[in-house]
């Protein structure tokens, strides 16, 4: 007999966070591993942020706050959503959550039911399918790989979606592929979505202020403002602000889900951390200058992973707008044998082939919905991973 619920069976643990504790096994161990499988940045928290949160708890903001965000920080969220993307919300559209995974775990489960279906392109972020299936839908994946730069196509969205399809996940730019949508390629979508007026969108930004080559974000609310009614706007602090640890993610949408988001957090986290809502509020209300340089930053540490990666026999890396991932496809080096004999038959092989010979640690691609890849985060410093690529194609090189 099993205490355990068949919710919990219908999820698995994540992937990148398994390799993360692989990694620190190896280095325990003494072994000279690099990790490249964290979705974190390197850069610390601006000090202006950590400030506001000192200053919180010296003038006893410890204690319980409103359950989905403190007035503060939901009027800093909604300044943020009319200057960055022209969106309006007023503080009643507006939730506050332990972070974006958090955000999306309320909206999913407040309103998925049993057989209700959800569409997630692939490569996906690998929390999706698992937070679907805990919540009783299904995901119905619509796979676009390395040869149309991982976006879906308005065909592929039109044929996966059924009457029972109740949301679109779309997230730009992506993990793990740092894809991300133009203007024109989301009204190319939002034509689609107009034809089936049942279905909601879940636009996650998270990667919005880490774009590229003058590269133009825009999310979906915002290009096809007869979606906004039917639209979820989901970003946060980790990423841009480098506040990954802090836990603020928030969503902009229609008051009823936003009630219904608050409803189940009032029986599960209660409020965010009071200091972290502070600090918060001060990262979205502060100097937004420094985004830029760290975007640039990440630019030119993506300029010389793709480069070197690209040049390994047997790798394809695209070019990614956003984000700080690579998702090289490596079909040619399947079917390769290492100098042991031992064949490489799936992406997953090949991840332990180069965390076991080549000593640098990523995400197979089976584990973001689309194989044979793997997920290389290049948030961490140049010498890092000029390294990293050094011993990666050491190892492709042994393959034959």
């Amino acid at each position: 007999m099993t205490f355990t619920s068949a919710a919990l069976g219908r999820i698995k643990p994540s992937a990148t966070l398994a390799m993360t504790s692989r990694v620190l096994e190896q280095k325990a161990k003494g072994i000279d591993v690099i990790g490249l499988s964290a979705g974190e940045p390197d850069f610390d928290t601006p000090d202006f942020v950590k400030a506001a949160a000192i200053e919180a708890i010296n003038s006893g903001k410890t204690k319980y706050t409103n359950v989905d965000g403190t007035a503060e920080l939901k009027a800093a969220i909604a300044t943020k959503f009319k200057r960055d993307n022209g969106l309006v919300y007023e503080p009643g559209q507006i939730s506050v959550n332990v972070g974006g995974k958090h955000t999306l775990f309320n909206a999913l489960v407040a309103t998925v039911d049993p057989g209700d279906e959800v569409i997630i392109p692939a490569p996906y972020w690998v929390s999706y399918p698992d937070i679907v299936n805990f919540a009783g839908g299904v995901p119905v994946v619509i796979e676009a790989g390395a040869a149309q730069a991982y976006k879906i196509t308005p065909e592929q969205l039109d044929a996966a979606i059924t009457p029972k399809t109740k949301w679109l996940l779309l997230n730009s730019p992506s993990n793990p592929s740092g894809a991300a949508y133009t203007e024109a390629e989301l009204k190319a979508l939002a034509d689609v979505l107009r034809r089936h007026p049942h279905v909601w969108v879940m636009a996650d930004d998270m990667y919005e202020h880490i774009v590229y080559d003058d590269f133009h974000f825009t999310t979906i609310a915002q290009v096809a403002p007869d979606l906004y009614d039917r639209t979820l706007t989901v970003n946060g602090c980790s990423k841009a602000y480098s506040m990954t640890g802090w836990r603020i993610g928030f969503a902009g949408g229609p008051l009823w889900l936003i009630k219904a988001m608050a409803k189940l957090q009032s029986q599960s986290t209660s409020n965010p951390c009071s200091i972290a809502q502070a600090a918060a509020t001060a990262a979205l209300t502060g100097d937004q200058s420094f985004l830029k340089d760290r975007a640039r930053a990440f630019q030119v540490r993506r300029d010389l992973v793709v480069g070197r990666l690209n040049a390994i026999d047997g790798i394809n890396c695209p070019v990614p707008e956003g984000a700080f991932y690579v998702y090289p496809d490596v079909s040619g080096l399947i079917g390769r044998k290492t100098p042991a004999g031992l064949v490489i038959e799936n992406d997953e092989m090949l991840i332990g082939y180069f965390l076991d010979e080549g000593r640098v640690a990523a995400v197979h691609g089976g584990a973001f919905g689309l194989s044979p890849a793997f997920r290389v985060s290049y948030a961490t410093s140049e010498t890092v991973l000029t390294e990293a690529c050094d011993r990666l194609a050491e190892a492709c090189a042994a393959l034959k």
